[in-house]
Parts: structure tokens; sequence; C-alpha cells
């Protein structure tokens, strides 16, 4: 048998030869699917990844339609108190790191770099406003809550659709593929707030069917392979810190950026440490 290192290197290697595109629309048929053998696949994903239906809102696996209903299920009321923080996770996940920006370069894991004007879609002068900033990563496993929610209170400004390929997030693949973040297919939110603005990007994966904001719906499908870009400034959208934004279809990763001396986060927010959504992600820098 090989070594785990070693089969992490192969299905990293695996994966650019992979047609990424074709078993992504094939996820969504399934995952979409309400026919009865595709909801025989909930029971078995619940044991597989040790899912804890104890705080969905419906416990049963026999109560959802098709996977995906299963899969963006609601936590039951209380599952999720917010902590007394200005900052809170905006999902349940495993950091994958909390970095300074610098000028347009972030560091991935393995520390490769990679550009933060790419991640957004190429604009200069909205990364410019995050100079010197934070930058939060939080991944997504198949066992994970995989609704989003605010970290702070915000009102939206811009929401860019950004085409892209489809890795595999795990964590071996994103310390095997540089820049992989800015690579994938992503949903970059961008919010002001009492403490200025930010940005919270939804990184697609292979097999993420899709992507949706509670402001917009689905977003992807259609996949158009250009850029896309919704402004808001005439709408007075707003969410609470705590508040549904969007969801996954099938898992994947956030990245949130915060300008300078906005923030800091929770000295134990460490690469690897499981997080739980509500819970107390940074405290406000002193003014």
């Amino acid at each position: 048998m090989p070594s785990p290192d070693l089969r992490d290197r192969l299905f990293v290697l695996a994966q650019h030869g992979m047609p990424k595109q074709a078993l992504t629309r094939f996820a969504e048929f399934v995952a979409n699917s309400r026919a009865p053998w595709t909801r025989g696949i909930i029971p078995w994903f619940i044991r597989k990844y040790g899912v804890d239906m104890s705080e969905a809102a419906r416990p049963d696996p026999a109560d959802y339609a098709c996977f995906n209903d299963f899969f963006t299920r609601a936590l039951r009321e209380g599952a999720r108190p917010l902590a007394d923080s200005p900052f809170v996770s905006p999902v349940n996940g495993t950091v994958i790191d909390c970095v300074k920006l610098d000028g347009d370069t972030l560091l991935q894991v393995k520390g490769h770099p990679y550009s933060a004007r790419a991640l957004v879609g190429g604009d200069a002068a909205l990364v410019d406003r995050f100079d010197g900033g934070e930058a939060i990563s939080i991944y997504l496993s198949p066992k994970d809550y995989h609704r989003i929610h605010m970290p702070c209170a915000g009102r939206l400004r811009r929401m860019i659709h950004v085409p892209g390929s489809l890795y595999s997030v795990n964590p071996a693949t994103v310390a095997g593929v540089p820049g992989l973040f800015a690579r994938n297919e992503r949903v970059v939110c961008l919010f002001d707030s009492d403490f200025g603005p930010f940005v919270l990007t939804l990184v697609g994966a292979m097999v993420v069917g899709s992507m949706q904001t509670v402001w917009h719906g689905l977003i992807n499908p259609p996949r158009t392979g250009k850029l896309r870009e919704w402004r808001y400034d005439d709408q007075d959208i707003r969410l609470a810190r705590g508040e549904e934004m969007g969801r996954f279809l099938l898992g994947s990763t956030v990245v949130m950026l915060f300008p300078q001396g906005v923030l800091r986060a929770r000295a134990d927010w460490l690469p690897g440490r499981t997080v739980r959504m509500g819970e107390t992600m940074a405290d406000a820098s002193p003014r």
C-alpha cells in the first residue's frame, strides 16, 4: 500500500488531467436528483463522514428530498449561539491560515504565494483597500454545516463571479497546487461595515455543484467562462452579524479580507484548528 503522503501526491497529480467540469456537472445532476436511488446516498454519507445529525433542524435523513437538500440542511434553533464578539466565524470548518496581506500577495499553505488581485477577479483598486490587512481562510469538509453566515454586520456593495478551474480544496490539494484559491471558480462579495469594507469569498471546488447567496439565489450554473459582476449601490441590502448570506451546494472554502488595523485574529486560530460558526474569530483592533 502506498504511504499517505504518496497517495496525496498521486491524487494531486491526477487532478491536473481529470475532466473536472464534467465531473462537477455529473455531481450536480446526482445531488439534485429526486430519484429514490440518489436519496440512498444520504445515510451512506452520514456514516462515512460522521455527520452529526443531532444538530440539524430535521435530524431524520428520510426527511430530505434530495442530496443537496440534506447537504444544505439548516441547524436546529440554538445549535450555534453567537459569541459576544464583533467578529464571529462565518462557517463550521478548519482554519487554513490567518495571514497579513503584503501588497498583492497572500500566502497559501506550504508558503505558496498567490495574488489577492487574482482572487477578487483582477480589480487592483479593490485589493489596494486591503494592503497590510488580514486574510482569514477556512476549509469546509464534507461533514461540516455548509451554510455561510456574516462574520460581522454589513451592507452589500458588489458581487463578482470569477470563472476558474475546479480543483479539490482538501488540505492535500491546497498544499500541492500553488495559488489554488485564485485558480478555482469563486464568488467574491464586497460589504461595507462599521469597521470598513470587507470581502467574503466563496471558493468553488471539484464536484461543488453550485454556490448561491440569499439576495441573488443560484449563481452557478450557468458557467459562461466570463467574469460577471453585480453592483448593489442602489439597493439597501443589509445583513446582520451571524445572519445567513449564502451556501455551498457541496463543500469548499471561504477567504475573507479585512483592511489594516481593523481586527486581531484569535491567537489560537492556527492552521488545522476546528472552528464552529458563531464562535469568536477576532477582536476589534484598538483605534
